[in-house]
């Protein structure tokens, strides 16, 4: 992941982003931030998606980002594979699914650019099958697929001009143009020559300006030197600030590193590394092992349905019945007074639960120092790559040192702590052993008297009839605290009994009367439902059939309308004509001679006279134009001809100059 998040702030340095981030800043980037970088990442690969996401909805933000990413192939991490988990930390600017999205963008900037300009082109719009059943959308839609098509072989064409390098005539016409750009610089040269050739002093400004060029050049030298010496005494500065906090801090842990304290020290981390491997650790990795057994077993065994839950669930219950059985057993079994160590057993199990907890907290405060140790490796190496360049600022570095500081102090509470709970431990066995010495004394020398007296296993014969005793009366108190616990709940088992029984009686009297109430309304009811059905069949008839009357007579209601309609327009029709009619006979029968030429006799006339006179001159005129055609033929063959008999003679007026020249030569 650091790796990850150097590689990221690198490229977002470098051209065309140039944000100047470090990892801590951003690290610290808020989720809107983050996906605003995002949104200028896509941006630089399809300038599309330039825009200010505070302005736009965040579901659409999310659906613009994952249509581009769908299309430019990205997938997430195995982690994110869920769609919806995708969605949501896009939503909210998550980290861990904002920052690989980054890395895989960065990575492959130029081809991702290539692949969304050829997208714009190649990914081909979807048209339902519904639409391309007309003609006209059908054509549109293959003439598209044809053009994307042709897009292929022109962009494949001209991929391979670009990779195939420049041909010899473009190199040619390149050298040409060079050659006229010389030519040009030596004409413009020698002009200037000439302009101050005629100064008196010329060699002397020649001279000037020449020293005045080479100091110019020995400035620029001059100022990137003094830049680069500053930027070496910046980076020496930082060098030795750094190199006095760490000797400041060097001589703040020498101050009390006398010989005993680091021999202590020492002692103590080869015992508490000694108790991590050989008890923590082991126990650790047996447990994650049977773990990982369980996990193997359960994935090799085929899927469980609801059934194979459910037994499953009555053997677990099964085996908590049985254990809380034998633990009751145990319990009864038990004797206090059997076990005179009991009280140093619970003291040594709870400094044993303490030193477990402890070395858990140890592990966790070794496991925080070691990442905060790999971080400071990684700033210092990234600090030497960059030549010295910030990466921490000083408040950063301050806040770092106060927070290692404290880890620092903690970790030697918890080691003190730790110590004084080895000491605990350690006097706790010295007291168990002084007195299990002191009680064998005892019991030697009980025996030796005994041995005197004549009475060996006296001592030991007691004990066992007291034990006995004492077991007998625990055994029968318990007995009678039994009997009296057991008496005791049957006589409230029966009160409960008699009590239920008095107050479901009435109840149980309405319900026999609810039942026979229920046993008529149901009879009634099933009557009623047949009878319902009876009618219901018989109404449905009646109005399937007058559904289909009506309908019949919709459709002959509909045939006498188009009738009516038709038989209207044509009376109309017929009306018009018959108007038309009465003002052609009026128009004829008229003695007006302007009245007369309104007529459509007088028009048609003129019109079967033009059209004699057509079909008359037909013939003629086609003649006459077949005629034209072979006349603007015979003028083409002859433009033909004369602009051969010109080449051929301008053709054969050049081999003649040629060959007069070869006899001059």
């Amino acid at each position: 992941m650091s790796e990850q998040l150097k590689f990221i702030v690198e490229q977002l340095n470098k051209d065309p982003f140039k944000k100047n981030f470090n990892l801590i800043t951003f690290d610290n980037l808020e989720p809107m931030q983050l996906l605003q970088i995002l949104n200028d990442v896509l941006a630089e690969i399809d300038p599309k998606q330039v825009m200010d996401i505070r302005e736009e909805m965040p579901d659409q933000t999310v659906k613009r980002m994952s249509a581009l990413l769908g299309m430019l192939k990205y997938r997430p991490p195995g982690n994110l594979s869920d769609v919806s988990t995708f969605r949501q930390g896009l939503v909210t600017g998550s980290k861990p699914v904002v920052h690989p999205i980054l890395h895989w963008l960065l990575q492959r900037v130029h081809e991702l650019k290539k692949r969304a300009y050829l997208a714009r082109f190649l990914v081909k719009l979807e048209v339902p099958a519904d639409f391309l059943q007309d003609d006209v959308i059908n054509d549109t839609y293959h003439q598209y697929e044809e053009l994307v098509e042709g897009f292929k072989t022109y962009h494949k064409e001209c991929e391979q001009l670009r990779t195939s390098g420049f041909s010899t005539a473009e190199i040619r016409r390149d050298i040409g143009a060079m050659e006229e750009e010389k030519d040009q610089l030596i004409k413009r040269v020698d002009r200037l020559k000439k302009r101050v050739e005629s100064m008196s002093n010329h060699q002397w400004m020649l001279e000037q300006a020449r020293q005045l060029r080479v100091e110019k050049e020995r400035e620029e030298s001059l100022t990137d030197q003094k830049q680069e010496q500053k930027n070496q005494l910046f980076q020496a500065e930082q060098r030795l600030q750094r190199s006095q906090h760490q000797l400041k801090d060097l001589q703040q842990a020498a101050t009390d590193a006398s010989p005993e304290s680091l021999m202590k020290r020492l002692e103590e981390e080869i015992k508490i590394n000694s108790y991590m491997a050989s008890e923590k650790l082991p126990k650790d990795l047996e447990g994650m092992r049977r773990t990982v057994q369980y996990l193997q077993k359960v994935a090799s065994e085929p899927a469980m349905g609801q059934a194979d839950l459910q037994e499953l669930e009555d053997k677990i219950k099964e085996c908590d019945s049985q254990i809380n059985q034998l633990i009751e057993k145990r319990m009864m079994r038990n004797d206090p007074m059997d076990d005179k160590l009991a009280l140093y057993r619970q003291q040594a199990s709870i400094i044993v639960r303490r030193k477990e907890s402890k070395a858990e907290e140890l592990q966790e405060a070794r496991e925080e120092l070691a990442a905060a140790e790999r971080e400071l490796r990684q700033r210092s190496s990234q600090a030497q790559a960059s030549d010295g360049a910030e990466v921490i600022r000083g408040d950063e570095l301050k806040h770092l040192v106060v927070k290692l500081r404290s880890k620092g102090t903690m970790y030697k509470k918890k080691r003190l702590d730790i110590a004084e709970l080895k000491a605990e431990y350690g006097v706790l066995q010295r007291t168990e052993e002084i007195l299990r010495q002191r009680h064998e004394i005892v019991q030697q020398k009980l025996q030796t008297v005994e041995a005197e007296k004549g009475i060996s296993g006296y001592s030991d014969t007691q004990e066992e009839l007291e034990r006995v005793s004492a077991i007998k009366s625990e055994l029968d108190e318990k007995k009678g605290r039994t009997l009296d616990g057991m008496s005791e709940m049957v006589k409230k088992l029966n009160s409960m009994i008699v009590e239920k029984k008095s107050a479901l009686a009435p109840i149980i009297k309405e319900l026999r009367s609810l039942r026979q109430r229920y046993q008529e309304l149901n009879q009634e009811y099933e009557e009623k439902k047949v009878q319902y059905e009876s009618c219901a069949a018989g109404l449905e008839s009646n109005r399937s059939k007058l559904e289909q009357e009506v309908k019949i007579l919709r459709e002959e209601k509909a045939q006498d309308e188009n009738h009516y309609h038709h038989i209207n327009s044509m009376s109309e029709i017929v009306d018009m004509q018959i108007q038309r009619a009465a003002e052609e006979m009026k128009a004829y029968v008229s003695s007006d001679p302007d009245e007369k030429k309104k007529a459509i006799r007088y028009p048609c006339k003129k019109l079967r006279e033009k059209q004699k006179m057509v079909k008359g001159s037909h013939t003629i005129n086609m003649e006459q134009m077949k005629m034209w055609r072979d006349l603007e033929q015979l003028m083409e063959c002859k433009g033909q001809c004369f602009i051969r008999a010109q080449s051929q003679a301008s053709i054969g007026q050049v081999i003649q100059e040629e060959g007069e020249d070869r006899l001059v030569l």
